[in-house]
This record gives C-alpha cells, sequence and structure tokens, in this order.
C-alpha cells in the first residue's frame, strides 16, 4: 500500500483557522451562555492554550531579530553594498507606509463610513486606550540608539537592537579571521534559534485553533452589523495596498508574475491573521521567500525583521480610516492640512511598533491627538478590532516579503527557477 502524503504544517493551520472559527460561531450563537463555556472552555482552556502559543512565540522575536540581523550583515560583508540594501529598504518601507494612509483616507472618503451612522446602534465600551505621549522627529530618531544593549534587549526595543545587531555585523565581517570564534557562534546560535522556532510551530495549528475559537466565540457576529460601513472601508483599502499597491511594485521592479508571488506566500499569510503578530511570522517569511521564491537569506534575514518593525502598512491604513470615521461621526470636519498631519504622523507613528496584537489602537491615540479628534472615538472601533488586526497583520507582513523581494531581484539575488517552480 502506498504511503498517504501527511498534511504540511501550513495546510494544519489553515484548516486549524477554519475549524476554529466554525467553532467559535457555534459556541456564540447555538449554545447557551453558562460557566463551564465561558469560564472554563473560552475564557480558560482557548484563552491559555492561545496566549500560550503567542507568547511561546514572542518568547522567541528577541533572539532570533538579534541572531538574524548579525549573520545577515556579516552575509553581505561588503559595507557599501549593505548600506545600499538597508537604503533601498526604508525607502521603499517608508514610501508604501505613506502610501498605505493615501489609500485609506482616499477610501474612506469614497465610502463616507461615519456619514449617517446612528451613535446609539453602538455599543461602546467603557475601556477607551490611554492617551500616548507623541515624541517629536528628533527624539524618535535618537530612540534607535541604545544607551544599554542590554536593556533594549530585555525590553524588547527593536530598532535599538536592529541598529546594534546591524554594527556587530559589519565589524565581524571587516574583521575575516580575526573574530571566526564569535562568526561561528552567532551562526550557530541563529540555527538554534530557527530550530527552536521549527519546534514551536508544531504546536500552531493548536494555537491558532484556540486564538480564532476564542474570537469568533466571544465576538460573533453582532457587534458587526453598525460598524459594517468602517468594516468595507477598511477591508477594500487593505485589498488594494494588498493586492494593488504592492503586485503592481512588484511587478515594475522586478518584472515577477504577481500571481505566482500571492499563490506561493498565502500560507504565510494565513498564518499572519490567525496569530495578528508579525513577529510571530518572521521565520516562516524567511524560510517561504527563500524556499517557493528563491530570494536569497542573506538579504531576507535582514530586510523580513526590519520590516515587522518598521513596516505597518496594515495599521497604517486602520489609521486613516479611523481619522475619518470618528471625525465623520463627531462631526468635525478635517482640512488638508489636517490630512496631511495624519499622513506624516501615521508613517511616523509606524516606525517601531511593536508587531504585536492591536498595537495600532495603541499608537491610534497619537494620530488622533495630531488632529484634535476626541480619543473616545477609539472605543468605537475597539469591539471589532480583533478582526480587522488579523486582516492588516496579513498585509503588514506581505509588504515585507514584496520588498524583500524587490530589493533582493534589484542586487540579483532571487533565483527565478525557483521562483517559477522549475527546480
Amino acid at each position: 500500500m502506498k504511503n498517504k502524503k501527511k498534511l504540511g504544517l501550513t495546510t494544519m493551520i489553515f484548516i486549524a483557522l477554519i475549524l476554529g472559527a466554525i467553532t467559535g460561531i457555534i459556541i456564540n450563537y447555538c449554545i447557551p451562555s453558562n460557566k463551564v463555556v465561558d469560564e472554563f472552555i473560552v475564557g480558560g482552556a482557548f484563552y491559555v492554550i492561545g496566549q500560550g502559543f503567542i507568547r511561546l512565540m514572542r518568547m522567541l522575536v528577541v533572539p532570533l531579530v538579534f541572531c538574524s540581523i548579525v549573520c545577515g550583515s556579516m552575509a553581505v560583508g561588503d559595507t557599501k553594498k549593505l548600506g545600499a540594501v538597508g537604503l533601498k529598504t526604508m525607502l521603499f518601507y517608508l514610501c508604501t507606509t505613506a502610501l498605505a494612509v493615501v489609500v485609506a483616507l482616499c477610501v474612506a472618503n469614497l465610502i463616507n463610513p461615519g456619514i449617517g451612522l446612528d451613535m446609539s446602534a453602538i455599543k461602546v465600551t467603557s475601556q477607551v486606550t490611554e492617551s500616548t505621549q507623541a515624541t517629536s522627529v528628533t527624539e524618535t530618531l535618537l530612540n534607535i540608539i541604545p544607551t544599554n544593549i542590554f536593556e533594549s534587549l530585555a525590553n524588547g526595543t527593536m530598532l535599538q537592537i536592529i541598529l546594534f545587531a546591524l554594527i556587530l555585523g559589519v565589524i565581524l565581517a571587516n574583521m575575516s579571521d580575526r573574530a571566526d570564534i564569535v562568526k561561528n557562534f552567532f551562526s550557530q546560535f541563529n540555527d538554534i534559534m530557527m530550530e527552536m522556532t521549527m519546534v514551536v510551530m508544531k504546536l500552531a495549528p493548536i494555537g491558532v485553533f484556540c486564538l480564532i475559537s476564542k474570537t469568533f466565540a466571544e465576538i460573533g457576529f453582532d457587534v458587526f452589523i453598525p460598524l459594517l460601513k468602517y468594516m468595507a472601508c477598511v477591508l477594500l483599502a487593505l485589498g488594494v495596498q494588498c493586492f494593488g499597491v504592492y503586485m503592481s511594485m512588484l511587478k515594475i521592479f522586478s518584472g515577477l508574475n504577481p500571481i505566482i508571488f500571492i499563490k506561493n506566500f498565502f500560507p504565510v499569510m494565513a498564518f499572519a491573521f490567525s496569530t495578528s503578530t508579525s513577529n510571530a511570522t518572521i521565520p516562516m517569511n524567511i524560510d517561504t521567500l527563500a524556499e517557493k521564491m528563491g530570494v536569497s537569506k542573506k538579504i531576507s534575514s535582514f530586510t523580513i525583521p526590519l520590516g515587522a518593525t518598521i513596516n505597518m502598512d496594515g495599521t497604517s491604513i486602520m489609521q486613516g480610516v479611523a481619522v475619518v470615521f470618528t471625525a465623520q461621526a463627531f462631526g468635525i470636519h478635517l482640512s488638508m492640512m489636517d490630512y496631511a498631519t495624519v499622513i506624516g504622523t501615521a508613517t511616523l507613528a509606524s516606525i517601531g511598533t511593536a508587531g504585536v496584537p492591536s498595537v495600532g489602537l495603541i499608537t491610534l491615540t497619537m494620530v488622533f491627538n495630531s488632529v484634535g479628534l476626541p480619543v473616545e472615538g477609539i472605543a468605537l472601533i475597539m469591539g471589532i478590532d480583533r478582526i480587522l488586526d488579523m486582516t492588516r497583520t496579513a498585509v503588514n507582513i506581505t509588504g515585507d516579503a514584496v520588498c524583500t523581494t524587490v530589493v533582493a531581484s534589484m542586487n540579483k539575488a532571487v533565483d527565478r527557477d525557483i521562483y517559477y517552480g522549475r527546480k
């Protein structure tokens, strides 16, 4: 008898996502609320297992990103080449983020999600995200430089970690044979972290099932109805950015077929959707680009962790739509200068934003404050943000992958035979 082909991890994750949604909907609509279901299953088992999986992934982020950046900058070796790759990557990320906000504002003003909204129909949660202090551009730039790298590692301050790792990798590359022991340490430790990630990833189907089940069991569909226009607006803008802007840029700057890209990258998007954290997808993103797209790990090990830290296009889109929605809902007029301020502030807010669930709601207060919108408006969208957060995370990591593929193509670091499945 022929052995049955085992299901791949990505297939199992996708199946778990669907089963989790079905389970959550059944619990929400078919099973009466009771202590066993609410406290022991949804708030107990689903919550503990789901959050336990997220914590395991977050546990790996700092050492994985640190070692990946060190090894990536060591592998590139040539400081001029590394500088060129870094400059192209930063420009791509900043341009796509600003463009994402523009797309969001255009779509929002086309659909007008806040006009005609019956405020009494919306169940406003009493919890309002605390306001964050808006920092100046100069302080933002200075905060990239660590004063104590061990403190940065302990606190998970990603931009500071990336800068230190980048400098360390360049120095190790220039020292050649004199630093072989240290080079081998980082290379081997990076391999260990990748192996540990693969071990944790084997738990992904269980973690995804619990996360999705809890989300749908608690939210259901009732809360969506009054805010359908807002949801449609965000989802449309995310779709335009992901399948319009990104794929056009991929075709223009690399000449690669966007349809093949989407087909090969879809499992990573599904995983990002289910976990709502960009950081958790870093290993899967790098491996998929290498194995299915032929993108050199010398490039992706640098650009993907960097993108997970500073490239939050999906989050910026949500913030752009939320600004228009809240302004319309509260009857506040926004001028062209206000829109320009939103574009600049949302782009700035995305830099250094942690790649963890729902962090966009926190940085949204910074955007609201920049144009004088009431922070209480965030309470209108908190109830449905989980679903939108899942979708925009998928867009965030797709932008990272497209940028990496484009930059790698410019540096002739894409094996097109692998990309097109010819080997």
